[in-house]
């Protein structure tokens, strides 16, 4: 892949206090030299003989298929459909000619978006656009690639409507000059340039004279609706290659020569290799090496099953430094973080200390444990390494810092490492983390062959980095109205995403990146813990906490947690207030059309009978980056095990570019927060999760689903992401329901028993 200038961190690039607001010296000097920086860049794609690479976004064959150069991760949440489509919708292409390609490192694909989102501080809200600028070149200067939290639609939807646009004029303007006649007589439909009488013309055929040409100051858009592609359920580019088994995950490459590997790397925490049996590893047949480093040893051989043998009975011994991860320390950790004097208010509006003073408060304590991401694709890459360079098979939500960190790694420059990104089994955030690169790039090295590094399910749950554990302090005041008058959140946490960063961009060591955030209040820790409702006096304070336990990026990250603690804690209000519970939370939303309209559509499609003793319903509500949705379930009690019959989901996530994704997206997000409601987490003692068997883990099955009912609201507002959107909000309307089952508050996750 092409080169991107060199990763730095916030720090080094210079986004701290002292850069933002000193007037010279080390200041001025960073803005000269951003100032002679490359304003443009070219796109560094690869073509074909027969090949026009006519944007960044997009490339056409003679023959005229349309390649679309895709830089965000498939996950399987449809983004080399999705993207494609907005592209094509504006050309004019046919469909069944459209493919995709994965994007190499590039400044023109950063993903400026999710970068605000992750490295504002306090100092670049301050300077407003200039902080948000400062961000934005920081993101693209570092060519910073990411796929994550839904910004992929939102991010880069502009960004293809134009390459389309652009690319649909430049054609027009080659055909109309090979027929004499002005270009805006041409249009482009299924695939074809007609002048709207006789004349017609292949895409291929002038794909090659359309650069010549030049585009105009303003770029026209495509008008009506006559041949549109947008909002129609076209079929997944992805998904005739998965179902007839050529489509290539990671642990399906295959070079020559090529060797297998796999890893151990010890218990949670500061672990270091400190013994292993040699001997008992060689008796495997297949076996070839144990590769050692400081902290994990690998075994290769000719398969994977021999290598995880011979690690088996190398039976490796490793030296925890530091106090092992417990359950009871991270709830210690937790309930200490109260304490500490690191403490602070993120977020406030109006005066809660008359509101509070003296008045009869409700208040609830929460508790959340760590969550793990339990893709169905364990960690995998595999690597080739020579005298002159490196070459990199792997999933990656970070493609240009992991190409960086195994540069590194291996002592080697950028241009010298070439990663090839590939589409994840699966991931919920857990490829934003580079590791298993960087170990399949130093075995292959160890080896001087290629060689594929597989880690087990056991390493993969040991080793995750999960969502954050929290907890939770809330306090109310309801008026004699039924309105609340004031509301208070104190959260104790550590800040997963700060951790991620820590890692992925800085270098840290997972333990390391740990402790360095440990005493820093994050508003990334507290996302989603703003209450969407009319409250006049509200405060969330953060409380950062050490647990011990490495985190990571997650589907929801902190929204996960906020909307447990506040929609849990609203339904506990509004039966104070003996309001019934939708009516209470739509009294307070009328600066709120949108998601008062998610709670009714979602009310109405369920049959809401008012959350009264023995319905067995419960709902919740939430909106992130523009995007909306309510939930109703049904839930009751079997014997000790959760039994969830129905849930129906409205949501507003603006015009759809593919309803069926955006639909399908909706629906895995549902049972992806019944995951984390029921199952997904495990209690950890001496360092190490105490099971890591899926079938043990209170998973959801297919038999375990009840009716799940969808609703996407018309809207003509621009499409958001909507992978984050629902997950949050399964756990409380369970929570809602169950009260109204069995008479008792659960406030704490995972909640009892198995779906």
């Amino acid at each position: 892949m092409g080169r991107a200038p060199r990763k730095q961190s916030v720090r080094e690039k210079g986004l701290d206090r002292r850069t933002l607001l000193i007037g010279g010296g080390a200041a001025a000097g960073l803005l000269l030299a951003w100032g002679a920086w490359p304003r443009t860049y070219a796109p560094n794609l690869a073509a074909g003989p027969t090949e026009t690479i006519v944007n960044a976004f997009l490339k056409i064959d003679r023959t005229g298929q349309i390649i679309v150069v895709v830089p965000q991760t498939e996950m399987g949440q449809g983004v080399t459909t999705v993207l494609p489509q907005i592209l094509a919708d504006e050309l004019g292409a046919d469909w069944r000619t459209v493919a995709v390609q994965s994007a190499p490192i590039s400044p023109l694909y950063a993903n400026d978006l999710l970068a605000r989102q992750w490295l504002a501080s306090d100092w670049t809200r301050l300077l407003g656009d200039a902080g948000r600028w400062a961000i934005d070149q920081y993101a693209t200067r570092s060519a910073l690639m990411l796929t994550g939290s839904g910004t992929s639609i939102p991010m880069f939807h502009d960004a293809y409507r134009d390459a389309g646009a652009a690319a649909r004029v430049l054609l027009c303007k080659a055909a109309a000059a090979r027929w004499g006649i002005p270009w805006e007589s041409c249009d482009i439909q299924e695939g074809l340039i007609s002048d709207g009488a006789q004349r017609r013309m292949k895409i291929g055929e002038v794909a090659g004279e359309a650069m010549t040409f030049d585009l105009p100051p303003i770029l026209p858009y495509r008008q009506g609706q006559d041949g549109r592609l947008a909002g129609q359920d076209l079929p997944r580019l992805d998904t005739p290659s998965k179902i007839d088994g050529t489509h290539n995950f990671a642990a399906d490459i295959r070079l020559p020569d090529m060797v297998f590997a796999s890893v151990r790397q010890g218990p949670i925490g500061d672990a270091v290799l400190a013994g292993l049996d040699d001997r008992a590893a060689s008796g495997v047949t297949g076996f070839l090496k144990l590769v050692k480093q400081d902290r994990w040893v690998a075994a290769v051989a000719s398969n994977w099953w021999a290598a995880n043998k011979a690690l088996d009975l190398a039976d490796p011994i490793f030296t925890l430094r530091g106090t092992p991860v417990g359950s009871d320390g991270i709830d210690a950790a937790l309930e200490a973080a109260f304490s500490k004097s690191s403490g602070r208010r993120l977020y406030a509006q109006g005066d809660l200390e008359p509101v509070f003073d003296g008045a009869t408060i409700l208040a609830s304590e929460y508790q959340v444990d760590a969550s793990l991401h339990l893709a169905i694709e364990p960690p995998c890459a595999t690597a080739r390494v020579t005298s002159d360079g490196a070459e990199i098979w792997m999933a990656t939500q970070a493609p240009g810092l992991a190409r960086d960190a195994i540069a590194d790694a291996l002592g080697m420059t950028r241009d010298a490492v070439t990663l090839y990104p590939l589409h994840a089994g699966g991931s919920f955030g857990r490829a934003m983390d580079w590791d298993v690169g960087v170990q399949a790039a130093l075995i292959a090295r160890e080896m001087a062959r290629p060689a594929q590094l597989l880690w087990s399910r056991l390493e993969d749950v040991i080793q995750d980095r999960p969502s954050a554990p929290a907890r939770a302090r809330m306090a109310a005041r309801v008026g004699r109205n039924g309105a609340i008058e004031g509301w208070l959140a104190k959260v104790a946490a550590p800040c997963a995403m700060a951790q991620t960063w820590a890692r992925i961009a800085d270098g840290k060591l997972p333990h390391d990146a740990a402790q360095d955030v440990a005493d820093s209040a994050n508003r990334l820790a507290v996302a989603g813990m703003a209450p969407p409702y009319a409250i006049p006096n509200w405060a969330v304070d953060h409380y950062p906490a050490d647990v011990g336990l490495p985190l990571g990026f997650v589907r929801g990250n902190a929204h996960l947690n906020s909307v447990f603690f506040s929609e849990s804690f609203i339904d506990e209000l509004a039966h104070l207030a003996n309001i019934e519970p939708m009516s209470f939370r739509i009294q307070m939303l009328g600066g709120n059309p949108r998601l008062a309209h998610c709670l009714t559509t979602a009310a109405a499609m369920g049959g809401w009978q008012g959350g009264v003793a023995g319905s067995g319903q419960g709902m919740a509500a939430h909106m992130i980056d523009g995007a909306y949705a309510a939930i109703m379930v049904e839930a009751s009690m079997a014997g000790d095990r959760i039994a969830v019959g129905r849930i129906i989901a409205a949501v507003d996530a603006g015009d759809p570019v593919h309803p069926d994704i955006m639909r399908q997206q909706i629906e895995s997000g549902l049972v992806f927060g019944l995951a984390f409601a029921t199952g997904a987490s495990v209690p950890y003692a001496r360092g190490l999760p105490t099971r890591a068997i899926l079938g043990r883990m209170n998973l959801p099955r297919l038999a375990d689903i009840g009716e799940i009912s969808v609703e996407m609201i018309r809207s003509t507002a621009l499409p958001t992401g909507v992978s984050d959107l629902v997950a949050p909000l399964v756990a409380p309307a369970i929570a809602n329901a169950l009260y109204t089952w069995t008479g008792q508050r659960i406030r704490s996750l995972p909640l009892v028993g198995t779906p």
